[in-house]
């Protein structure tokens, strides 16, 4: 071939590529702009006044298209796929408990994003902003409303593997004092004092006593619950391979997600409850693979987050290992039921 045929095959192949280029980009742009659409057959949503001081209702973060998505939204809990009240307020994670909320959002800049934490009253007013240092994957708040955590990842972005590490923090709401990383904590692990430099914490959940939670400690590829206390600053282990706990108002069980044997790398989780009382694990009726933290509807109810068309659905399950799994809403993620 001739110096000039592979200058014009050179420039035939950047001209193709620029081409392609261009249509990705037009691409994401109608993609984006869509979303900003009602779609047909989604979930009626109206703006609103939404306060977390209403009983039997659910709030949630809106993932339907259209101009309310990201919104916290809300609908009564008995009523979960019915009309929604939309806040205006855009959130990536939310929870709330006791007429508190911890809303997490991005801040989106010229060149990157950066990650924030607000502590809301009841009327959704920010009382308190702290930076999170990197992608928001879980929230929570304590039944008093007392405390706040929330957890990020400062490297990677699934739970699926292992090339990640996270950032798990929490909040006192009445002084502002902030804990920023649980790895300041004395870890107790088997009886002994425990130290390793691959320690991660993430998915903290509260009991009701403003001292006691329990997360998730991951170490030389294990994971670990663990029961904290926020006044002696320490961590012990509990019981192996459970991840995102989630503590049952009764304060008896966990239902948290469990790695198991022979599943897809990149799904590789069953829902299960704990008896912390007894130590007992039992599977829970659904068959698919679930990464959330899931929420305690009641003391019988599980509800949990899978794939959905626009992001995600919620779905629940009888927290007592029976039933069937059934979808309660479309569209939606990160609910908070209001006692």
């Amino acid at each position: 071939m001739t110096l000039r045929n592979r200058i014009l095959v050179l420039l035939a192949a950047v001209a193709a590529l620029a081409v392609v280029a261009t249509a990705s980009v037009l691409h994401a742009s109608a993609r984006a702009e869509r979303r900003n659409e009602t779609q047909p057959g989604g979930p009626r949503i109206t703006a609103g006044r939404i306060t977390l001081t209403t009983p039997g209702t659910m709030v949630f973060r809106n993932m339907a298209w259209g101009p309310h998505r990201d919104e916290l939204t809300t609908v009564p809990a008995s009523d979960p796929s019915g009309p929604r009240t939309a806040s205006g307020l855009k959130c990536l994670r939310f929870y709330a408990a006791s007429g508190t909320g911890v809303c997490l959002q991005a801040v989106h800049g010229t060149v990157t994003d950066t990650y924030r934490a607000l502590i809301l009253d009841a009327h959704l007013k920010e009382t308190a902003r702290y930076d999170v240092p990197g992608i928001p994957s879980r929230a929570r708040v304590s039944p008093t409303g007392r405390f706040a955590a929330w957890t990020a990842f400062v490297g990677g972005d699934s739970y699926a593997g292992t090339n990640f590490s996270t950032r798990a923090a929490i909040v006192d709401t009445r002084t502002g004092k902030l804990i920023p990383s649980l790895e300041a904590f004395r870890i107790l692990k088997d009886g002994h004092v425990y130290h390793a430099a691959d320690v991660n914490f993430w998915g903290v959940t509260f009991a009701s006593d403003d001292r006691t939670f329990y997360a998730t400690l991951a170490t030389k590829g294990s994971t670990y619950l663990v029961r904290g206390d926020l006044r002696t600053r320490t961590v012990t282990t509990v019981h192996t391979n459970v991840e995102c706990p989630s503590l049952s108002p009764d304060g008896t069980r966990v239902a948290y997600k469990k790695r198991v044997k022979g599943l897809p790398k990149d799904a590789p989780w069953h829902l299960y409850v704990l008896d912390l009382r007894t130590m007992r694990e039992t599977p829970l009726a659904e068959a698919r693979s679930v990464d959330d933290q899931a929420v305690w509807r009641d003391d019988h109810t599980i509800v949990y987050a899978l794939p959905g068309d626009f992001g995600a659905d919620l779905y629940e399950v009888p927290a007592e290992g029976k039933g069937t799994s059934r979808r309660i809403s479309a569209a939606a993620v990160s609910p908070a039921y209001l006692q």
